[in-house]
């Protein structure tokens, strides 16, 4: 019986071969981390080590509260920042950068067959180039630093196979609320989710990220997208070391197999406060808000702000809307200023926000009110995500949530989308 692509890189890492079920120790080809270094410091120290074994595999990306919003957070990436120059690790990206999961899909850490750790959930991004990639807590960063070595289960594969096109006005989001809504978020827990299928291909590597980034809110290990042309021609202007492209083979064993025909989909929202809550848009169409959110790791990329883009130009937000748009990094509020983009939602009345995780955090930017409700293309809407406790959050595509905010209720966006 062949093998899952899961299996393929962790046994190549592990020295052996391995299969599903097993426990191994590997050392990961990087490990990731962001504002919470501060406290996976502190973790580090307790150990009573000096030095990090393997500085030249820490990635650390300032992005959660930038810039600092008070002593406090000043204060951790001010240690974060003496860290990085007393351990002389050279990939440190400071508050300019953006949000750590595109700043290090940018940078071409994520490389196909690499096997990649981070201290966020959303780790499970890089998936989409063909790497396998999980996240951790802050103690296993720690130890990570420690001894470049940890400890894994090699996950059972969640297979599911895409076919048809999707129906102007639906997207990669709408197909990841969609299976979410049917299988339930903890639907693939410890398991890793392989996105394929006759239609795989067509996802832009941008739509790829979308869904690897919300395997996380299946309860994945790892999401999947096996290598084409698509992402070998990103890596060409990018990739900075050797790679190896892993793919599963036609007769690897698979825990089940979902099929999904894009054709049939429509737009989908996620509703409070879970995110497999997921009804038809048309279902919830009417209902009023208050703030809008374009952008984020999930759906901040120039993909993204295109689609919101052509539904907003020449057009206004609601007055009672406030409508905030987020790029995902520095890299792509360039090009977005570059193909004039960012005029078009200024005149819209939108307000840009810095590159970060800011309102999709909820420690600052953006915070909601007790009462508010807010449509945003995030990844998580549970109590509290984005400030009030009894605030509300619906998650839903960039063409939903431009639509919505010109309107100022929950509205389908195909009338907006030729």
């Amino acid at each position: 019986m062949g093998l899952t692509f899961s299996e393929k890189a962790l046994g190549r890492k592990a020295g052996r071969p391995v299969r599903a079920g097993e426990v191994i120790t590997v050392s990961p080809d990087y490990y990731l981390s962001h504002d919470n270094s501060s406290a996976i410091i502190g973790e580090f120290k307790k150990l009573g080590l000096k030095k990090v074994v393997a500085p030249q595999k820490i990635v650390i990306v300032l992005d959660h509260i930038v810039p600092a919003a008070d002593e406090k957070y000043a204060q951790n990436h001010k240690t974060i920042r003496e860290f990085v120059a007393e351990q002389r690790i050279p990939h440190f990206f400071d508050i300019h950068a953006g949000v750590c999961h595109q700043v290090f899909s940018e940078a071409s850490f994520a490389l196909p067959g690499a096997v990649i750790m981070g201290s966020d959930s959303h780790t499970t991004t890089y998936g989409a180039f063909g790497a396998f990639s999980a996240g951790i807590g802050r103690t296993e960063t720690a130890s990570l630093w420690a001894t470049d070595e940890i400890w894994l289960r090699v996950p059972e594969t969640l297979r599911i196979e895409f076919s048809g096109r999707f129906p102007a006005g639906v997207y990669a989001k709408d197909a990841i609320l969609k299976i979410l809504g049917d299988q339930g978020a903890d639907r693939a827990n410890y398991e890793a989710v392989e996105f394929a299928g006759p239609a795989a291909g067509e996802f832009s590597l941008a739509s790829r990220m979308v869904l690897c980034n919300m395997a996380a809110e299946m309860g994945a290990k790892n999401g999947y997208f096996e290598v084409d042309d698509k992402t070998l021609a990103w890596l060409k202007e990018r990739a900075k070391g050797p790679y190896v492209v892993l793919k599963s083979d036609p007769d690897a064993a698979y825990e089940a197999v979902l099929k999904y025909d894009l054709s049939a989909l429509e737009p989908m929202i996620a509703c409070p406060h879970s995110v497999d809550n997921v009804k038809p848009v048309s279902a919830v169409a009417g209902k009023p808000f208050h703030q809008a959110l374009i952008g984020t790791c999930t759906n901040g990329r120039l993909e993204d702000l295109e689609v919101a883009a052509a539904i907003l130009k020449g057009r206004k937000v609601h007055p009672n809307i406030r409508t905030l748009v987020l790029p995902a990094s520095r890299e792509v509020y360039l090009a977005a200023v570059r193909k004039g983009l960012i005029e078009i939602f200024l005149e819209a009345n939108c307000v840009m926000v810095n590159p970060g995780c800011g309102p999709c955090l909820g420690a600052h930017e953006g915070i909601l009110a007790p009462g508010e409700i807010v449509v945003g293309t995030s990844n998580r809407n549970f109590k509290g995500r984005m400030g009030g406790r009894d605030s509300e959050i619906y998650l839903a595509s960039p063409a939903t949530v431009a639509a919505s905010a010109i309107e100022g209720k929950i509205t389908d966006p195909r009338s907006y989308v030729r």
